[in-house]
């Protein structure tokens, strides 16, 4: 029997996590939902920014364009991620590209009548604020990541984020219960689709890693830990420890 890795796919994930089932009813009651197929862009970088956009289901992909022209892939946002700009001054900007991986039904929130919202309901603009620096703590470590340990430290670091978001256990190891190709790797890390290839291919041979149904399940997860200096299991919540 495989079984869901602690914290990485409980009921609730995202937002609802800090949420009250109140909270979470009221924060729905201003969404205008939408369904939308793969491939779309949910908005661009350096757009002006005056909404929110809520997964129901679905993948959405956020990506950066670097100084030389380069995209990374910053990260892939699943069911309960509320993703967006909110800095409750106006005039805010997209720092990111959102782009639909899969087909997405998607709950549009307007900033006005958000902030109208957390005035009426402080308690839910606490945990709004408590959501929002989660946010910001998991960019900063992946960051830190990618610049202290090289794409190899920066690779490993993922694949143990994303065995913190949807690892499931099994009599071997830990299968990450999505497929990431080569190049969606190399874009969250930096390096080329061949780069990845070889890293990954290197894991397998020290057996760290292995391939299963398309999948990558997870052999020796000390292995990884130690490539990027990540501590020792309990150490590093599994909140921010995630894709």
């Amino acid at each position: 029997m495989e079984k869901l890795v602690k914290s990485a796919q409980a009921e609730r994930t995202g937002i609802d996590l800090f949420l009250t089932e109140e909270h979470i009813e009221l924060l729905k009651s201003i969404m205008t939902w939408k369904k939308v197929k793969a491939g779309s862009t949910l908005f661009m970088e350096g757009e002006a920014a005056g909404q929110l956009y809520y997964i129901r289901s679905g993948r959405v992909k956020l990506r950066k364009s670097t100084e030389d022209g380069k995209e990374l892939l910053l990260t892939i946002q699943r069911r309960g991620d509320l993703i967006g700009e909110f800095g409750g001054l106006g005039g805010e900007d997209h720092n990111y590209t959102a782009e639909t991986a899969d087909a997405c039904e998607i709950g549009v929130i307007q900033g006005k009548e958000l902030e109208g919202l957390m005035t009426r309901h402080g308690d839910l603009a606490v945990q709004f604020i408590k959501w929002f620096g989660l946010k910001q703590r998991i960019m900063e470590s992946r960051f830190r990541d990618l610049l202290l340990y090289g794409k190899t430290g920066a690779l490993a670091s993922t694949l143990i984020r994303a065995s913190n978001t949807c690892g499931v256990k099994n009599e071997n190891g830990i299968l990450l219960n999505i497929k990431l190709n080569h190049t969606e790797l190399g874009e969250m890390i930096g390096a080329t689709r061949e780069s990845v290839n070889r890293m990954l291919t290197s894991l397998k041979e020290q057996g760290t890693i292995e391939m299963k149904e398309g999948k990558i399940n997870i052999l020796q997860m000390e292995d990884l830990r130690m490539m990027c200096g990540c501590p020792e299991e309990g150490h590093c919540p599994n909140e921010i420890c995630r894709l």
